[in-house]
């Protein structure tokens, strides 16, 4: 059975932000034009005091777990791939206390993008075992906690 197409899917807010502000709707790779569209939003974010950063990633997945399950759905398809919502909340936290500068956010990209994809041990486990709107937010945020740690031991290490 084929996935129902994501431009039906444009018009209503939850279907919107579920979809990453449309990033999700790309025809080939949504989860990693998702994650291109959650770097302006980590731009932006960024600058707030980390405690207001990390007050926002939590709220954001909060409302993931509603938007993503509710745009899964709608759609009577579980983790749609053009739901993106996941891979926002995920490079944020991957992002969580690091410096803004393009190496950095590079290098979150695609750590973030690794873990998603390939989904190691308890990724894939959630992954196949929770289900609704948490199950397709939780193996993101744990794919952006891996990178993030990666990313906070190199920063660590090499750069404090």
């Amino acid at each position: 059975m084929t996935e129902p197409s994501a431009r039906r899917w444009h018009n209503h807010w939850v279907h919107f932000l579920a979809f990453g502000f449309g990033s999700g709707a790309a025809p080939k790779a949504p989860g990693t034009f998702g994650t291109l569209a959650a770097i302006p939003v980590f731009l932006l974010l960024a600058y707030l005091p980390l405690w207001a950063y990390l007050m926002v990633v939590v709220l954001t997945f909060a409302l993931g777990v509603y938007l993503c399950g509710q745009a899964s759905k709608d759609m009577g398809v579980h983790d749609h791939g053009g739901i993106v919502w996941d891979e926002f909340v995920g490079f944020w936290i991957t992002m969580i206390a690091l410096p803004v500068h393009w190496a950095w956010v590079i290098a979150g990209f695609v750590l973030f993008r690794f873990f998603d994809i390939i989904k190691p041990w308890p990724i894939g486990w959630l992954d196949k075992r929770v289900h609704g709107g948490l199950g397709i937010m939780i193996d993101d945020v744990i794919a952006g906690i891996f990178a993030l740690a990666i990313l906070q031991v190199v920063y660590q290490v090499f750069f404090s």
